[in-house]
């Protein structure tokens, strides 16, 4: 078997599983192997480059610190160069579901460990999209973040930047809590404080006017995914697929792949018997770059970056097939090159772009898995994470609720799955027009805030109705000698700046203030205060907004 190059004795595996404590508790994890587990080698698919780590990568601390344990190393292409899984010493890593056909790379082994029930979830590595292809060649997720947002401390480079540490599961939901652990905690990069926290409920998602070497099954495929995307409410508009095609071209065809030089050209040039010959002739290929084609390079980089984000301008995502067709293990033997640059064709520019992306599966094209990816701006990956939660029927709700860990490595009481995990999001608590299916719910879907789930205040505050238009209530607190109740109401998550934002426009007598909840935590909510609040029309009996809405009590 090729899948992997290291396993951890079971009698080991079984006693951590049996000791396991935490959010991920008993959760089984592979780990690809450039990626670096105390006291596994790590190979990066070489066996004379390995070496022997004294410490866990930070993404592999952060899942056994929630309770997953490692069953061991996964095999890749090698120096994770290529997306077909066939470079490898260690032998070719055959399709779950198709034998004869490419796995997918460089993520290989991951992608087949999830694929065959071997492994729960798998760390993988994503430079040029080796965490989207295997994952969409399997029928599986695979979740790349925003680039640095996740710590790469403990990976050998590929390209140091454009790396991602990527993860693979069987399903959305448990690829995100996994990926909220890996993020929760790491120094990454600051994300901006407008941050969007989620997707409009119908959101508007860019796809290719022209989808180049597509297969016809894939393209079929494709057809059928738009279409059930329109039937739940989303709305399709066509962009320019050149600048985005251009930049996938100038990752391998221009001056940026010195930065796999600069990782591990200076290993090749003195063991040049021992790297793979079509790993190194990409890689020994740039060693005699002059800078200033770099330079060139990445100026037109820029250009094509600033071209395809204006495109994107009225759209929340852009969607595309992961991979244009499924090529055998005998098509990669006969052109190693131009059967890997086609699996590319839709993944390479993502990184260079410093999209976020979440590859999803989307059926079957013929007998083959079918998927997609959905691509955000940097640092939307919740805007990313919610398009894949609607593709796939997942209940993005129910899929980010917070964790509550007591073994999570962070600094937070509460490690929220991902993409929250390090987002900046500041709580309201709202308790009428503003609940779910209430008149003014939009205010806070168009500043990108996220539904947080029901909450209970302490049994200190009274309800009434106030006379504006739409009817709004005033939760005001007791004194401590008067008797007051638990009023039930939401929390929302918005950025920094969207809720200074929503603060501004807050029309009188409305006002937010310190509110506490059920569990005795203060958050920010909605209060009111003064002569309106004396007037308006008591409702506390009813425990909350919707309950007086529903019997009546409110008036027009």
């Amino acid at each position: 078997m090729t899948v992997w190059i290291h396993r951890r004795p079971e009698t080991d595996v079984a006693a951590d599983l049996a000791a396991a404590a935490g959010p991920l508790a008993g959760i089984r994890l592979a780990v690809k192997d450039n990626v670096d587990v105390a006291g596994l080698p790590t190979t990066a698919g070489c066996p004379d480059y390995a070496y022997l780590p004294e410490t866990d990568a930070a993404a592999v601390a952060a899942l056994r610190a929630a309770g997953a344990v490692v069953l061991g190393k996964t095999n890749l292409d090698q120096f994770a160069t290529g997306l077909v899984g066939t470079r490898s010493p260690y032998g070719v890593v055959e399709n779950a579901h198709r034998p004869g056909f490419v796995s997918g790379g460089s993520s290989s082994g991951s992608a087949v460990a999830v694929a065959r029930g071997e492994a729960d979830i798998a760390i993988g590595t994503d430079t040029a999209g080796s965490g989207r292809v295997p994952a969409a060649l399997h029928g599986i997720v695979g979740i790349k973040p925003t680039v640095g947002v996740v710590s790469t401390a403990g990976v050998v480079p590929a390209c140091r930047s454009y790396d991602c540490v990527t993860i693979f599961a069987a399903d959305l939901a448990l690829a995100g809590r996994a990926m909220g652990v890996m993020a929760a905690g790491a120094p990454g990069r600051p994300w901006p404080a407008d941050t969007r926290l989620a997707a409009p409920p119908n959101p508007v998602i860019a796809v290719f006017r022209e989808l180049p070497d597509l297969d016809p099954l894939w393209r079929k495929a494709f057809d059928r995914t738009i279409t059930e995307l329109r039937d739940r409410g989303a709305r399709i508009v066509e962009v320019d697929p050149e600048p985005f095609l251009a930049a996938a071209r100038l990752l391998y065809g221009g001056a940026l792949v010195a930065e796999r030089y600069a990782a591990v050209g200076e290993f090749l040039d003195t063991h040049t018997d021992a790297v793979d010959p079509t790993v190194a002739s990409i890689i020994r290929a740039a060693r005699d770059l002059p800078a200033h084609q770099l330079v060139t390079d990445t100026a037109e980089l820029e250009r094509l970056r600033a071209t395809a984000l204006a495109a994107l301008s009225g759209a929340d995502v852009l969607l595309a097939p992961t991979v244009p067709a499924h090529p055998t293990i005998a098509e990669v033997e006969a052109d190693p090159i131009s059967v890997n640059s086609l699996l590319g064709t839709y993944t390479n520019f993502c990184n260079l772009f410093d999209l976020c992306a979440v590859a999803v599966p989307a059926g079957t094209a013929g007998d083959a898995p079918f998927g997609v990816t959905v691509f955000a701006r940097p640092f939307e990956d919740a805007v990313a994470f919610d398009v894949a939660a609607l593709l796939t029927g997942t209940d993005a709700d129910e899929a980010s609720q917070p964790l509550r860990p007591s073994a999570i490595a962070s600094t937070q009481e509460v490690a929220p799955v991902w993409p929250l995990a390090i987002a900046p999001a500041q709580e309201l608590i709202v308790f009428g027009a503003h609940l779910r299916g209430q008149p003014l719910e939009h205010q806070l879907v168009e500043l990108g805030a996220r539904w947080g789930g029901p909450v209970h205040t302490a049994a200190r505050y009274r309800l009434a109705a106030l006379q504006t238009t739409p009817p709004k209530p005033a939760v005001t607190r007791v004194p401590d000698t008067e008797s007051g109740v638990s009023i039930a109401g939401e929390r929302w998550l918005l950025s920094p700046a969207a809720l200074g934002r929503f603060l501004a426009a807050l029309p009188a007598p409305m006002q937010l203030g310190a509110v506490e909840l059920e569990d005795g935590t203060w958050h920010t909510g909605f209060s009111t205060a003064g002569a309106a609040a004396e007037a308006a029309k008591d409702i506390s009996e009813y425990g909350g907004w919707k309950a007086a809405l529903a019997a009546g009590a409110v008036g027009g």
